[in-house]
C-alpha cells in the first residue's frame, strides 16, 4: 500500500485565491481543506504585482496550517488563462529496431522532441505552457491514429502531430516571485484546461464533442474536447469582473457593494425572473441616513447585456475552432460565473446547445463535511490535485504531530573499578543549564530544517568545549556516552 501524502493547490484568480488541501492513499483522494480567499495583485489570471499578490496567499496557508496542524512547503499552481495562443507543431523519429512494437517511452520521447524543437522568437518574453498530441502516424499503414492505437503498433518511424501553447513568460516568472514572497515552493506549474476538464467532463463528452466555458472574475476561457483530445483553446478578457464595474458606476455604488448585490440579486434574463423582477433592492447608507433604491428588473438588465456580450464572444470562438457542428455534448459551464442565474438558459436561446452546469465530479474524491468543495468554482483546484495526484513521489505538507520513538533507552556505561572515580560537579551547575537546551525527543528533520540543527548543534559543541576545564575529562566521557550520539542519529 502507498504512502499516505497530501497535495495543497491554489487557484490564482483575479478577484479570488482557491486553496484547496487533498490526503492521497493510493488511488483514494479525500479533500480535507477548501477555501476561498479575495486575491490582490493578479489582473487576467496573470500575477502582475507579485508581492501584494503573496500577502492573501500567506494568509490562506497559514489558516490552512493552523486548522490542519501541517505545515505546507510546496503548492501546485496553474499557469495564467489569457494571452495564450496555439500553434500547430510535428515531431518525427526514426526507430532503431523497426521488428520492435512502439511503447509509452517512445511516445513521450516525440512529446519531447516536439516541444524541444518548436521555435520561440524570444524565449525570454515567452515559453510554452503545454503541448497536447493530436494525432500519430506509424508508417503508411497507420495514419492519424491516437495514441492508444498507435502503442504496440511495428513501424520503422513515428510521427505525430501536436498542439501547442505558447504563453508569455513574464507572469510565470511572477508566480514564482510570489511564492517565494509566500515562503512556499511551486510543486507544479500545470496548464489549467486539462485539468479543469478532468474534474468536470464525463468521458463521454470528451468523446463525443463538448465545449467547456469556464466563466471565471477576470477570464472567460473555451476549451473544446472531441476524441478525447483537447483540440481547442483559447480566452477572452472579460468575467464577472466586468458586471460588477457595469454595476457599480451604472449605480453609483462602490465595487464592494456591487459585487454583493450582484451576488445575491444578479440575474439574467429579467423576463424570466417572473415575481422576482416586481422587487426592489433598498440600500440604506447608515452616514447620513439616506437610503436609494435598486430595482431587480433594472439590475437583471444591466447584467444581460454585458452576459450577452461574453456569450456572443465564446460562440464567435467557437465558430472560429472549426467544431461548432460538431458539439454532440453542448456546452458545459462551470468556473464563479456559472452560478448567475439564468444564465445556462441565456446560452441556451442563443447558440441552440444542450448547456450544463459543471460541477467537480464527486466519483473522482470524496470530501466529508468540506464545505464549498462541490460548487462549480472550486473546479480549478480540484483539477489540479486529480492532475498533480498522477506524480507519486509528490508531497506538499510537512506533517507537525510526529509520535515520538520506541527505541530501547539509551544505557550509560560506569567506569570500571579499578579506575578513579572522576570529580563530581556541584550540583547547581547543571549540564543541561544556561543558554542551550536540547531536547532527547528525536524527530527526523525535513530539509528546512537541517541549518538549523546544524547552527544549533554547533553553538552546543562550542559550549561543551568552553565547560571542558570546570567539568573533567571523566564527566566529558560520560556525557558522550549518553547525548552525544543523538547528533549522529538525527543526521
Amino acid at each position: 500500500m502507498q504512502a499516505e501524502r497530501y497535495i495543497a493547490a491554489a487557484d490564482l484568480g483575479s478577484s479570488k485565491i482557491a486553496l484547496s488541501v487533498a490526503k492521497i492513499e493510493g488511488d483514494d483522494i479525500q479533500i480535507i481543506y477548501y477555501k476561498e480567499t479575495p486575491s490582490d495583485g493578479i489582473r487576467y489570471s496573470c500575477v502582475f504585482n507579485p508581492k501584494r499578490a503573496a500577502k492573501p496567499l500567506r494568509t490562506a496557508i497559514k489558516e490552512a496550517e493552523d486548522e490542519l496542524n501541517i505545515k505546507i512547503l510546496q503548492v501546485v499552481v496553474g499557469l495564467p488563462r489569457y494571452n495564450v495562443r496555439q500553434e500547430v507543431a510535428s515531431a518525427r523519429m526514426e526507430r532503431s529496431d523497426p521488428s520492435s512494437c512502439i511503447t509509452k517511452e517512445e511516445v513521450n520521447t516525440l512529446k519531447s522532441i516536439a516541444i524541444d524543437s518548436y521555435p520561440i522568437a524570444d524565449e525570454t518574453k515567452e515559453e510554452i505552457y503545454g503541448a497536447v498530441a493530436q494525432s500519430f502516424s506509424a508508417d503508411e499503414e497507420l495514419v492519424c491514429a491516437s495514441e492508444n492505437d498507435v502503442i504496440g503498433v511495428a513501424a520503422d518511424a513515428l510521427e505525430g502531430n501536436f498542439k501547442v501553447f505558447v504563453g508569455a513568460q513574464k507572469p510565470v516568472s511572477n508566480i514564482d516571485i510570489m511564492l517565494n514572497d509566500a515562503n512556499v515552493a511551486p510543486a507544479r506549474k500545470l496548464f489549467l484546461p486539462n485539468a479543469v476538464a478532468q474534474a468536470v467532463l464525463t468521458e463521454g463528452e470528451r468523446e463525443n464533442g463538448v465545449a467547456l466555458v469556464e466563466i471565471g472574475s477576470g477570464v472567460t476561457s473555451l476549451t473544446i474536447y472531441r476524441g478525447k483530445i483537447l483540440r481547442h483553446y483559447s480566452a477572452i478578457p472579460f468575467g464577472g469582473r466586468v458586471v460588477t464595474t457595469d454595476i457599480k458606476y451604472e449605480c453609483g455604488f462602490n465595487e464592494e457593494l456591487a459585487e454583493n448585490i450582484k451576488l445575491a440579486f444578479g440575474a439574467c434574463m429579467p423576463d424570466k425572473l417572473q415575481s422576482l423582477s416586481e422587487k426592489v433592492i433598498q440600500i440604506n447608507d447608515e452616514e447620513n441616513g439616506s437610503y436609494e433604491q435598486l430595482p431587480v428588473k433594472y439590475l437583471s438588465e444591466i447584467i444581460t447585456c454585458r452576459m450577452r456580450e461574453i456569450v456572443e464572444a465564446v460562440l464567435f470562438q467557437i465558430q472560429d475552432s472549426g467544431y461548432a457542428d460538431k458539439l454532440r455534448n453542448g456546452i458545459v459551464l462551470t468556473g464563479g460565473g456559472a452560478n448567475m442565474v439564468n444564465i445556462a438558459h441565456l446560452i441556451k436561446e442563443m447558440s441552440g446547445y444542450n448547456i450544463r452546469i459543471g460541477y467537480p465530479r464527486s466519483q473522482a474524491f470524496s470530501a466529508v463535511g468540506c464545505s464549498g468543495v462541490s460548487e462549480a468554482s472550486a473546479a480549478a483546484t480540484i483539477g489540479m490535485i486529480l492532475e498533480a495526484k498522477k506524480d507519486y513521489r509528490l508531497n506538499c505538507i510537512e506533517d507537525m504531530e510526529q509520535p515520538e520513538p520506541a527505541g530501547p533507552p539509551v544505557q550509560q556505561q560506569s567506569a570500571p573499578a579499578n579506575e578513579p572515580k572522576a570529580e563530581e560537579a556541584p550540583a547547581q551547575d547543571n549540564l543541561f543549564a544556561g543558554d542551550v537546551t536540547y531536547e532527547t525527543e528525536i524527530i527526523t528533520p525535513s530539509k528546512s530544517r537541517k541549518k538549523e540543527k546544524v547552527a544549533r548543534e554547533s553553538k552546543f559543541l562550542t559550549w561543551i568545549k568552553n565547560q571542558g576545564d570546570r567539568i573533567g575529562k571523566a564527566a566529558e566521557g560520560a556525557f558522550d556516552n549518553t547525548v552525544g550520539g543523538l547528533f549522529d542519529d538525527m543526521k
